[in-house]
């Protein structure tokens, strides 16, 4: 009995070695094997209005090509309607992915020429990609009960998200200021909708004001990301930094680098640097340094040649 019993002894021990020798093995994969954080899988955000060299579509995608970054997110503007054409033929040209398409509206969704002219691009194109979509709250609805502000969020999301799923794109709610940008009242209108191709984009650069509840609410959001944008955050300031290892983004990033999200990861130049190279320079060395510091080496040397 005193032999089994050495035997069970040496068979449990040596179990419990490979178990932890399996864990660390299988943590440390994890993060050699993070490539959304990589260089080569950023979405760049930002770099159209932002940008005081008012780069066209050759020269912003050569930018790109530049700084080793193979994907755009498009945040256009009125004045940007009659290049939509020549940006995609520039994308198409420099291998440069449209990661996502920006949209924003108020109730009026039936009848918006700025609409109609993003959804005529991508049906003729036929372009399948993501919309980062931002509801415009009516100032008349401030004061309305939240079952109503969300039944009337819905109703205008419901219209994006048909015409989107007819052309094979998907939806994503786009956080900016006010009621629309809570995560919760976002989650809230998902449930109102159920519709398969929405979900959430969350951007860093309107977080100012959650950075202190990021870990409550991201478990929540997580499995409904389409993409997450990154910025430089401090606590108690709501201006947008370059990203550092300094800022609060450290700890959030910590956070999302622990969860599931496997999704696109997108770097800005919102309010970075007036020259849009120049602030995604910033934000790539800061990123680097941030995954270099949590240990993710593997995801941080893709920026080694960056300078």
């Amino acid at each position: 009995m005193q032999i089994m019993s050495n035997r069970l002894k040496y068979f449990l021990l040596v179990s419990l070695f490979l178990t932890i020798l399996k864990t660390n093995v299988s943590a440390q994969n994890s993060k050699n094997g993070r490539t959304n954080f990589t260089r080569g899988e950023l979405v760049a955000w930002c770099i159209v209005p932002f940008d005081i060299k008012k780069r066209g579509p050759e020269e912003r995608c050569q930018m790109l090509n530049d700084l080793g970054i193979t994907k755009l997110a498009y945040d256009w503007r009125e004045s940007n309607i009659p290049t939509f054409d020549q940006e995609v033929d520039a994308l198409e040209k420099h291998h440069i992915s449209l990661q996502a398409f920006w949209l924003m509206s108020d109730t009026n969704v039936n009848n918006n020429p700025q609409l109609d002219a993003v959804f005529s691009l991508l049906r003729c194109r036929k372009i399948k990609t993501q919309l980062w979509y931002f509801f415009v709250q009516p100032k008349e609805s401030a004061n309305l009960p939240q079952a109503q502000k969300i039944a009337e969020a819905a109703k205008a999301v419901s219209v994006i998200a048909k015409r989107a799923d007819s052309i094979g794109c998907k939806v994503g709610l786009y956080n900016h200021d006010g009621w629309f940008g809570e995560p919760e009242n976002q989650l809230a209108i998902l449930k109102e909708l159920r519709l398969k191709n929405v979900g959430m984009v969350y951007n860093f650069n309107h977080a100012q004001y959650q950075i202190e509840n990021f870990q409550k609410f991201f478990p929540s959001i997580s499995p409904y990301l389409l993409a997450i944008n990154l910025a430089g955050l401090k606590k108690g300031d709501q201006q947008i930094f370059p990203i550092s290892k300094n800022g609060a983004e450290k700890e959030m990033i910590k956070i999302i680098l622990n969860s599931n999200y496997s999704g696109p990861t997108g770097i800005i130049n919102e309010n970075t640097d007036p020259d849009a190279e120049i602030g995604l320079k910033k934000n790539m060395a800061g990123l680097r340094d941030i995954l270099k510091s949590l240990g993710y080496k593997k995801a941080a040397n893709t920026y080694k040649a960056f300078k």
